[in-house]
């Protein structure tokens, strides 16, 4: 059972998956009523899941689970990383690799491996400051508070 994200718990968990690229507006559309249909039949051992998602940035796709109702077990989290491999493989996006970084320089955001990352910091290009997106949030509280943080207030700052 899909909800509004504004209506889900702030305890609810949470899944952050963030595309190497910006979607473009055709592929908006698409993953948008992908994901509702996905949502919309997302069970655990034959029990709805209540849950919900959004889209921010045009980048970052998030996923809640209310789990007071029902809680997502290995199957059913299996089952929306099958269906997260689809979405890279109908649009040509990686959203699995959790070996990149992706930060806010100025207006923009900006996508790195690690490697690349690392290199930034170096040469001076991006501090402490520099504001980084912690996909390794777990609910919506915690996505509200750490999800854009400093570099230095996140697991980022061991690489300075």
């Amino acid at each position: 059972m899909i909800k509004p994200f504004s209506e889900m718990p702030l305890n609810s968990r949470i899944w952050i998956y963030q595309s190497n690229r910006k979607f473009i507006n055709l592929e908006l559309e698409d993953i948008n009523i992908k994901i509702s249909n996905f949502l919309k039949n997302w069970t655990a051992h034959g029990s709805d899941l209540f849950s919900s998602y959004e889209i921010k940035y045009d980048r970052f796709i998030i996923i809640a689970l209310d789990e007071s109702h029902n809680s997502a077990g290995g199957c059913s989290i299996d089952s929306c990383v099958h269906f997260i491999q689809e979405l890279e493989k109908d649009h040509e996006i990686n959203l699995l690799d959790k070996m990149n970084v992706t930060f806010k320089q100025g207006d923009y955001i900006t996508y790195k491996s690690i490697a690349d990352f690392k290199i930034l910091i170096k040469n001076k290009s991006i501090s402490d400051k520099t504001i980084v997106f912690n996909n390794l949030v777990v609910d919506i509280e915690d996505l509200n508070k750490n999800w854009e943080v400093s570099a230095g207030m996140s697991w980022h700052s061991r690489f300075f």
